[in-house]
């Protein structure tokens, strides 16, 4: 038998290669050493090299292309986890940023609240302070009236004891 040259030259001589190299299915039949030792006669190495030859030059460009197509992708896939990384570092960037801005936030309105009760502090203080200076005024003034009139008192005693008539003295 010739043999053809080329992926399709091994195929069909695979094809003319007797398929059947187990036992015959028909228990009528011989015995099944007979068919084994009729196939070995068969298959002779240049012909098994051969499809071993054309199925590995049939397979080898597309399995090939495969792997090379795999490493892209993992190359790919190596790229898109750096990515990945750098992004959610800047995710997390922005959460910080956003969190410090939050506090920035909040430290204002306490500082508002504190600038507000500092005015109120120092607008009691002032109200204090005048209070005390009014009651101070008016405990003074009190007091000068309350001086006054003891004064005043003193005086009406001092007139009547001289209005009052004294008892001619007997020499």
């Amino acid at each position: 038998m010739e043999q053809p040259e080329g992926k399709e030259g091994f195929l069909l001589e695979a094809a003319a290669a007797p398929s059947h190299t187990g036992p015959a299915l028909d228990s009528c039949e011989a015995s099944p050493d007979e068919g084994l030792i009729e196939d070995l006669a068969v298959i002779d190495k240049k012909a098994v090299e051969q499809l071993t030859e054309g199925l590995i030059s049939h397979y080898l460009p597309d399995l090939q292309r495969s792997k090379l197509a795999l490493q892209e992708l993992t190359q790919n896939q190596v790229v898109l986890l750096d990515t990945l990384e750098q992004e959610i570092s800047k995710f997390r960037e922005c959460n910080s940023i956003l969190d410090i801005n939050a506090l920035f936030s909040e430290a204002k309105h306490y500082h508002s609240k504190l600038v507000n009760i500092r005015k109120e502090m120092m607008m009691l203080h002032e109200k204090t302070s005048k209070l005390k200076k009014r009651a101070l005024k008016l405990q003074q003034k009190r007091q000068k009236e309350e001086l006054e009139r003891e004064q005043q008192r003193e005086k009406e005693l001092e007139r009547e004891k001289q209005l009052t008539a004294k008892p001619a003295r007997r020499t």
